[in-house]
């Protein structure tokens, strides 16, 4: 497989790309995002055999059941920074390693609609948090440890709006390829 092939693979939406300025229009829409996602993602999913969640969504990739447990495992970091970012003056956050997240038992083998109904949860918490935010929350922001830099609460919520989308993606294309739909 080419390297084009494969980065469209890797990126089916392209990577995120931040808007210079964020207005409440984008603030509105990446909720909504973030609101509607665990059930359009249980939808998409609730069908897949057990055979077909063992599928990766590229070469060399995670399985599907690995992307619908990493995502719950990522979007409850996600939460957890909203919190600590909105509690402490630029926070440094806590880094994990989702690439072993993703090769622990769990994510392997446990069943999807554990971690479903997690994203439920999450969600529902998150979005009801977001929703009650000010423009100045939004300016909040904590430290990275990978990168020491800052990240803003307004450009997080950009990227788990993504992030959302990203993987959605990743599974819907695989469906279509193997005509699952």
């Amino acid at each position: 497989m080419d390297s084009k092939a494969l980065e469209q693979l890797k990126y089916p939406i392209g990577k995120f790309d931040c808007p210079d300025q964020i207005t409440e229009v984008h603030i509105a829409e990446w909720i909504s995002i973030l609101e509607k996602f665990p059930i359009r993602l249980e939808a998409l999913v609730k069908h897949l055999s057990k055979e077909q969640l063992e599928t990766p969504y590229r070469p060399g990739g995670w399985t599907i059941r690995q992307t619908v447990h990493h995502i719950s495992d990522s979007h409850h970091h996600s939460y957890s920074r909203f919190k600590w970012a909105l509690t402490e003056e630029k926070p440094l956050i806590k880094a994990y390693f989702e690439d072993r997240w993703a090769e622990l038992s769990d994510s392997k083998g446990d069943p999807i609609q554990m971690s479903i109904e997690h994203l439920k949860a999450i969600h529902y918490k998150l979005v009801n948090l977001l929703k009650s935010m000010s423009e100045d929350d939004f300016k909040r922001s904590f430290i990275h440890p990978e990168t020491n830099s800052e990240v803003f609460l307004d450009y997080n919520l950009g990227n788990y709006a993504w992030h959302s989308n990203h993987h959605y993606a990743h599974i819907e294309n695989v469906i279509k390829q193997k005509g699952w739909a």
